[in-house]
């Protein structure tokens, strides 16, 4: 009974809590930016048929990204996404060998308004910079890329497909983030804060929840939302997300960031909308060839990956178009 009592408590954080991009409160404004691009849009159909279309929410796709959101949800609530994001732990053991180091004391706490903008902008840029190589790891090693390929797979996209991701993917980002926030953070801490405080570390959330309630759910749905080329070598706008999961070779290896393009600018992997452009996702060859869904079921979305991993560790240089072939993989390939 506590469990089901924990899954019950996961599944309610997510539509209520802030730091959710499906929390109720962000889909509701999407559900206002989406009526307001309707209107612009000269209300091509019923309101309820541009937000809801039965193609898309009634697509086999999107019944699997349901069955993936409910499993990941079963494993948070059992702590296991919890015991390997550390980020706190990693932030005070990484302050206090700085202290011990330096056998200095960290900076005097005189938390100012622009001590407290700073630091909130490091974390943003580093979070999302995480978030950046994270993401192009799992795209760009064979080894790493099938257990990001079932998020990739999606055939069809709304604000769920977010969560379309194997349990494997999901531990090795928060490793990932583990590492490198909580050093960056402890690092902010000694230099700037002085002491941990809650308000400092949580600082962050204030620069997510603008992305989450600025139509961050629109990068995964049918939904085409352009910030225009001078904000899209700022920002990663929706479209240009629609772009990074689209089957077109032109589109592969293209916008990894999640939050800021600066990154895909600096490392050579920006693509800057021009025009709309017509989208068809999910996997296929690198001649643009789509291949059949490899994830058409829950089981094959957890296990599958393992096999295709292990082939990939052993053949690298396997044509096996489950690892190469419908990877869009590194332009070096």
């Amino acid at each position: 009974m506590e469990l089901l009592s924990q899954i019950y408590a996961t599944f309610i954080r997510t539509f209520t809590d802030l730091e959710s991009r499906l929390a109720v409160f962000y889909l509701c404004i999407t559900i206002l930016i989406v009526a307001i691009l309707w209107v612009v849009r000269g209300r091509p159909t019923s309101f309820v048929s541009y937000l809801l279309p039965k193609e898309v929410y009634l697509h086999k796709s999107n019944i699997v990204d349901i069955k993936i959101f409910l499993f990941n949800s079963i494993l948070s609530a059992g702590g296991l996404f919890a015991a390997v994001t550390m980020t706190p732990v990693m932030t005070v053991t990484v302050l206090n060998a700085l202290g011990s180091l330096t056998g200095a004391s960290p900076a005097p706490v005189d938390l100012t308004l622009g001590k407290m903008a700073l630091a909130t902008l490091i974390m943003i840029l580093t979070l999302d910079f995480c978030k950046y190589w994270a993401h192009r790891l799992h795209h760009e090693t064979m080894i790493l890329w099938p257990f990001h390929a079932l998020h990739h797979s999606a055939e069809i996209m709304t604000p769920l497909t977010a969560n379309r991701n194997h349990p494997v993917f999901l531990i090795l980002r928060a490793l990932i983030y583990t590492v490198i926030v909580g050093s960056v953070q402890a690092l902010m801490l000694f230099l700037l804060m002085g002491k941990i405080e809650i308000l400092a570390i949580g600082s962050v959330n204030a620069g997510y929840f603008m992305f989450n309630a600025l139509g961050s759910n629109l990068r995964h749905s049918h939904v085409w939302l352009s910030y225009g080329p001078v904000m899209e070598h700022i920002f990663i706008s929706p479209a240009q997300h629609h772009v990074h999961h689209s089957i077109d070779p032109k589109h592969y290896n293209k916008n990894y960031g999640e939050v800021f393009a600066i990154w895909d600018l600096m490392f050579g992997s920006l693509y800057v909308l021009r025009s709309h452009e017509k989208i068809e996702y999910g996997l296929a060859d690198k001649h643009g060839e789509r291949i059949e869904q490899p994830y058409p079921n829950l089981r094959t979305a957890l296990l599958d990956p393992f096999a295709d991993s292990w082939r990939a560790l052993w053949k690298g240089t396997s044509r096996d178009p489950k690892i190469i072939a419908a990877t869009k993989e590194s332009t070096a390939s």
